[in-house]
């Protein structure tokens, strides 16, 4: 029987995602309405019975451990962990992790008291859905000794992806990261024969790394076994050179949340009709914290292409192509066209309400009359009332103040942010 140890790479700095990057690590950003960004791969996990898990944290990790550990008990029966391993100093080393394989590298002891025999390296940011059994047998019949999930894309997709060359095998020869617009790659393209087999569409050209990989464990500390601090760009292309690594070819939807516009559309995406991601899928659904909350209540509103999560009291005017995260309030004659609020850690009481009156502070949520459009509302902002946000003159991209950030068009309200009555953006 193989021994899988999955091991989450909870990434670094998550600077593409800032503002909401500024007090959490990346997996820990709120996804879905009330879900984080690292619950997709330990429920993949999860549902493909891969229960001994590790993710590998360094950065503003207060709230994902928070997350981790009040989420993910396994009871005595069923075994299994899911535990974090934050960066430390040790006798033998006093380094932050410099890189994802560097993390690795650091915490092999840890693993090695596991015995296992394969390893499963998954990335903390990444949203798709995957059985990975299926893909750790493909793994074991291959012979392999790495082998790394990749996915069909055009060619315009692969400037900042790495790129896979395969035989008609399906073994990987060479790998090339972030090759951009202007180089010619056509001997990267997929083998006429392997698009045949895995009918692959004729658009889709090239095979992309998707950061996700089996290692056998004596490959694992092979590969290891040097100064190289990154899978993507050091060990894999090594690994090509001295062992066997194979590609997995995954044909559904995945997407790599690095950047403001991906994480903003990957969540309105999410209240389409036919999301690209499926929330209600029964067999395989996504984990998270449970909060037993009541149901949201919606006293007036227009809806449309919208989700609203458990919690929240709604008094809105409209709400068209957007997500409610949990535990959101808002108010009378409200409008929200293309926003993404994430909602509440709590309910505000009667007398915290009047003591914010008194002090002319808006509760939290969003005020009576305010509109919004194109925009992502972190945790436990305050609106207040009659404001304008994103509907009068575009702001200038990359625009940052203490109440909001411009990225990729779109514009940023931060955690705990106060916005007073009659703001315009």
């Amino acid at each position: 029987m193989a021994e899988i140890l999955s091991v989450i790479l909870g990434g670094g700095k998550g600077t593409r995602l800032y503002p909401l990057t500024k007090e959490r690590a990346k997996p820990a950003v709120p996804f879905g309405g009330k879900y984080r960004l690292v619950d997709i791969p330990i429920s993949n996990c999860i549902n493909s019975k891969l229960r001994n898990i590790y993710i590998l944290t360094q950065f503003n990790t207060a709230s994902l451990h928070f997350h981790i550990s009040s989420t993910y008990r396994f009871d005595s029966f069923t075994g299994g962990f899911a535990e974090v391993l934050a960066a430390e100093q040790t006798f033998e080393n006093s380094e932050w992790y410099m890189g994802t394989a560097d993390a690795v590298r650091q915490n092999t002891y840890h693993f090695h008291s596991h015995k296992p025999t394969h390893y499963i390296i998954l990335s903390g940011d990444q949203l798709y859905r995957m059985d990975l059994k299926e893909f750790l047998k493909e793994h074991l019949q291959s012979g392999a000794e790495v082998t790394i999930a990749s996915t069909p894309v055009t060619r315009k997709d692969t400037n900042q992806l790495g790129i896979l060359q395969l035989d008609k095998m399906g073994n990987i020869k060479q790998f090339l990261e972030k090759p951009g617009p202007d180089k010619n790659i056509d001997e990267y393209k997929i083998p006429k024969s392997r698009k045949l087999e895995e009918n692959i569409p004729e658009e889709k050209e090239f095979l992309a790394s998707m950061g996700i990989y089996i290692f056998n464990a004596d490959a694992m500390d092979r590969g290891l076994n040097n100064d190289y601090t990154d899978f993507g760009k050091e060990v894999i292309p090594m690994m090509i050179e001295k062992a066997r690594v194979r590609a997995h070819i995954y044909k559904g939807y995945w997407e790599d949340i690095g950047t403001i516009s991906n994480f903003f559309e990957a969540n309105l995406d999410l209240a389409k009709p036919w999301p690209k991601f499926n929330l209600y899928d029964r067999d395989n659904p996504i984990y998270s914290h449970r909060r037993d909350l009541p149901a949201s209540k919606i006293n007036a509103c227009s809806f449309k292409r919208a989700l609203a999560t458990e919690g929240s009291i709604i008094n809105a005017d409209s709400i068209t192509d957007s997500l409610i995260g949990v535990r959101s309030v808002i108010h009378k004659g409200a409008n929200l066209d293309q926003v993404y609020t994430m909602g509440t850690d709590f309910y505000e009481s009667e007398r915290e309400k009047q003591n914010n009156k008194e002090m002319n502070i808006p509760n939290v949520g969003i005020g009576a009359e305010t509109q919004i459009r194109k925009a992502i509302i972190d945790r436990n902002v305050r609106i207040g009332q009659g404001c304008r946000i994103g509907l009068d003159e575009i702001v200038r991209e990359d625009s940052e103040c203490a109440t909001y950030y411009v990225r990729d068009g779109i514009i940023i309200i931060p955690k705990n942010a106060i916005i007073p009555d009659g703001t315009i953006i």
